[in-house]
């Protein structure tokens, strides 16, 4: 397959990837169970089955350890965590964050008594997937295909827009544009990490921090803790 047709069957598929997920998320609402199974079809099934037939992704690099840049990660990922949770309690009173339980239950069937499960899942689970379909099938395929800044941008932009048909209901405009804004930094902060690792355990590690902070603000809303 031709570079440009590889390209653009790859931004394709990331597109309709995002596309399918936002209706998922916004329109069909199914509980989590089934959203998870979905998602793994989407941003697992779906681009390893594009690489067997069209070869060219790098999906081994991907998953490549090297010890040099752990540390790093796990420094980096406590300071995540650490600094989401100040502004949580420091910035919380500003904003209304009590539609985030109700949207939880009414859209995903997610609530205080399977809270647990489901914060493990997206803390370890799915913040793998998300950067093996957004850093490693999107940043690293496309780095090479179309250009490092192009590939930073795209990532980065799909990683934050994703993630709109998750949270529309959840907060409201001021605090949903800051989030959207900061996820888009987290995306290139997150391409930046890979790079200078050559894998995805980078930003896998920050990544399950920062859900591990963003979990722990649910388990304060669910009156869990």
């Amino acid at each position: 397959m031709k570079s440009s047709r590889k390209t653009a069957s790859l931004i394709a598929i990331i597109i309709l990837s995002c596309l399918a997920m936002s209706l998922v998320d916004a329109v069909i609402r199914p509980d989590y169970a089934v959203k998870s199974v979905i998602k793994i079809i989407l941003f697992l099934t779906l681009p390893i089955s594009y690489a067997r037939i069209a070869g060219g992704v790098p999906f081994r690099r991907l998953f490549t350890f090297e010890k040099k840049g752990l540390l790093m990660s796990l420094l980096l990922g406590f300071g995540v965590f650490t600094l989401i949770l100040s502004g949580y309690f420091l910035l919380g009173p500003l904003f209304d964050f009590t539609n985030v339980t109700g949207a939880l239950q009414k859209n995903m069937g997610v609530n205080a008594g399977n809270f647990v499960f489901v914060a493990l899942y997206i803390s370890i689970v799915n913040s793998l997937l998300e950067e093996f379909f957004f850093r490693g099938f999107a940043s690293f395929t496309l780095k090479e295909l179309a250009g490092r800044r192009f590939a930073y941008l795209f990532s980065a932009g799909a990683f934050a827009v994703y993630h709109i048909a998750i949270m529309t209901s959840w907060f409201s405009i001021e605090l949903f544009l800051l989030l959207i804004i900061s996820l888009v930094i987290a995306g290139l902060l997150f391409n930046w990490l890979n790079e200078r690792n050559g894998n995805i355990y980078a930003s896998w590690m920050v990544h399950m921090f920062a859900n591990l902070a963003i979990n722990t603000i649910g388990f304060i809303l669910f009156g869990i803790i």
